[in-house]
């Protein structure tokens, strides 16, 4: 079995155990834990690349979902044990249907290697960076980073214990797996799956506001900025759909936003709803059918997630979760700074 191959099987196998075991329901308090012990189990040079000291360090908008050199500690410098506290951290903030999908994106870069025959960028399941910013600890504004190719986790706790998800990417290149004895495998089947059923359920007349673009973007147009921006045109919204429509699309977000551990996203979900729908648009570009190059978003007043298929002959996706306020838990810290006392 291929090096990075085991390093895989090793991880599924650590992080079911760690999902498995996970019966809490104070976050918080599990992703202080698990960053806690894994920071312990480092040697110093190890701890002086994944903890920053300072939570404020620039360093932690600094996100990327591109293969390309990063900061942190990569899962290559780890030892197996390290490797299994690293992914607790991870598992702390996914549910085990993201987990999996997570896993997954790292065990294409395999596939991606075989395919290029080294004739592209590094492709390696090991380089995925682990950053801790600020000391994880009760009642302290911290945290964490899992990233490499096609996978960026952003999670902040504030010391009131509230958690920010966001930005959060997941990619899968190739969308499906056309060859070998994976082939057929879809990562990201929902994404793409629910949000073409969408585009479908439109009358000809919603279309002609729906279709933003009669070619997709060849990426995501959000890209790996530190503050995400509203998109123009929206296309159609809330208001002008049926009810069908509108269950379809909420069926579209909660795939995105139930990648995340169920108590993070049910919190969210429920935001959402209390929020209202009446800001939120969906709006499509390119082709309607599998295979052909696609495109699509959703957004409000206060959220974006995009989607893309274009690149590799339409068989590379990008999908993004963004909040215009709360990316790297800004409006959260905000909040916890205006209703509590400082000395």
């Amino acid at each position: 079995m291929h090096a990075s191959n085991r390093m895989i099987a090793s991880l599924l196998l650590a992080g079911s155990l760690l999902l498995g075991g996970s019966g809490s329901a104070d976050v918080p308090e599990e992703m202080v834990a698990s960053a806690t012990r894994f920071l312990a189990a480092l040697t110093s040079d190890q701890r002086s690349k994944a903890l920053f000291p300072n939570f404020g360090d620039d360093e932690r908008k600094n996100w990327a979902f591109i293969p390309k050199a990063r900061k942190g500690l990569p899962l290559k410098e780890m030892t197996p044990a390290q490797r299994a506290l690293a992914l607790g951290i991870v598992s702390t903030g996914l549910s085990q249907h993201g987990f999996l999908k997570a896993m997954t994106v790292i065990s294409l870069e395999d596939i991606l290697n075989e395919l290029e025959q080294g004739k592209g960028p590094v492709r390696d399941a090991e380089l995925y960076f682990v950053s801790v910013f600020g000391e994880p600890a009760r009642g302290r504004a911290w945290g964490w980073r899992f990233e490499g190719h096609h996978l960026a986790l952003n999670y902040t706790v504030t010391a009131a214990g509230k958690v920010s998800m966001t930005p959060s990417f997941f990619g899968s290149n190739p969308a499906k797996v056309l060859a070998g004895i994976r082939t057929g495998l879809r990562t990201l089947d929902g994404e793409e799956d629910e949000g073409r059923k969408l585009v479908k359920m439109f009358k000809p007349h919603q279309l002609k506001v729906v279709v933003i673009d009669t070619a997709a973007p060849k990426d995501i147009l959000s890209e790996s900025f530190r503050t995400a921006s509203r998109l123009s045109p929206p296309g159609l919204g809330w208001g002008e759909m049926s009810k069908e429509q509108r269950d379809q699309l909420k069926k579209l977000v909660r795939v995105y936003l139930f990648r995340n551990r169920p108590e993070i996203a049910e919190r969210d979900w429920k935001r959402l709803e209390a929020a209202g729908w009446r800001s939120v648009h969906f709006g499509w570009a390119g082709g309607f059918e599998p295979g052909q190059a696609h495109y699509y978003r959703v957004q409000s007043d206060t959220f974006l997630l995009e989607y893309d298929n274009i690149q590799n002959n339409n068989n590379h996706i990008h999908s993004v979760w963004r909040d215009f306020s709360n990316d790297f838990g800004l409006d959260l810290l905000k909040e916890h700074y205006e209703t509590t006392p400082h000395k």
